[in-house]
């Protein structure tokens, strides 16, 4: 009951799941109100999905408190499915919903898993490389301590090689300066620490670097990360607005724009989340994706396909290993 269109995005990709020809026998629950998920699922007449319903009477809203699911609404369907998760009723849950009160839930009920101090989420951008870059933290941590940062580094590693399929990325840093004595104190001891680690510590690395550089995993307090990842989101309203005050300033410039429109839309898709789904919140005992309020069916889809990937590669048991 997540989305701004729920549960209509919900059952959608669902739907566009079912078609795939996954090696995976996936049975999804809908957490939610029985009524309206029961409408969507009839404007999909040949629905062909494995499914339950679980009702619930309350829903969270973006306007609740983070701690809302917990404290106030345990019929919802946050407080539901990630209790279910818990009990290992089910493998996985999936949110569009609230992002703070997914995190605080979650972190609440499933617990961190052993040798994490702080979850974390990150977010991929595209990058003038063959392979995306994972930023994290994108925003659970706005205060940070070098050792959280560490955790996020070992964390992104482990979790840039399982979905990307590089073996032993190369982390970056995100500061000021690329020299080992810039930034602040965050910074400089964060450094250290990762420089005396086994992981693949590339260095300091700048905002110029986050597109254009090599590092494949970048790591910084969430209060940075999520400037960034807002800054990016604004990016094509941004280019949407530009073009259009451009094409609007007369007939040679309108048809210059609609020659151009069909290459930016392939060039530019690799910025649109709708693309990635959602992101893993990184470091609790169990396998929880949040994803973006504006999600559609194609976002949801991929969000559940990130989950099946996730406890398919066993992921939170790497991360066990790893920080022990």
């Amino acid at each position: 009951m997540g989305s701004d269109n729920a549960p209509y995005s919900e059952v959608e990709g669902a739907l566009l799941v079912s078609k795939l020809n996954l090696p995976v026998d996936i049975e999804i629950i809908f957490y939610g109100d029985e009524k309206l998920i029961n409408e969507a699922i009839k404007t999909h007449p040949s629905y062909d999905l494995k499914y339950k319903i679980v009702h619930c009477s309350e829903n969270v809203t973006m306007k609740d408190e983070a701690t809302a699911a917990i404290k106030q609404k345990k019929d919802s369907s946050m407080n539901k499915g990630l209790t279910a998760h818990k009990n290992n009723e089910i493998d996985a849950f999936v949110s569009a919903g609230n992002t703070g009160a997914m995190m605080s839930t979650s972190t609440v009920l499933l617990g961190r898993i052993k040798g994490v101090s702080r979850p974390t989420i990150g977010t991929f951008f595209p990058s003038a490389g063959d392979y995306p870059k994972l930023i994290l933290d994108a925003g659970a941590n706005v205060d940070a301590k070098p050792k959280y940062l560490y955790e996020f580094a070992v964390m992104g590693s482990i979790y840039y090689s399982d979905s990307i399929g590089i073996k032993n990325p190369k982390i970056g840093l995100l500061n000021v300066g690329e020299e080992e004595s810039k930034g602040n104190a965050l910074a400089i001891e964060t450094y250290k620490m990762l420089k005396e680690s086994d992981l693949n510590f590339f260095g300091n690395i700048e905002g110029r670097d986050i597109l254009m550089g090599e590092a494949d995993v970048i790591v910084c307090d969430g209060f940075t990360g999520n400037i960034i990842l807002k800054f990016a989101e604004s990016f094509l309203t941004f280019l949407k607005a530009s073009i259009k005050k451009y094409a609007n300033q007369g007939i040679v410039k309108k048809l210059k724009v609609g020659m151009m429109v069909p290459t930016l839309k392939d060039v530019l898709s690799d910025f649109d989340y709708q693309e990635h789904g959602g992101v893993p919140l990184l470091g609790v005992n169990g396998v929880s994706i949040i994803g973006h309020g504006s999600s559609n069916g194609k976002a949801m889809h991929n969000m559940v396909l990130r989950a099946v990937e996730i406890v398919q590669n066993d992921l939170n048991k790497k991360i066990e290993k790893a920080l022990n």
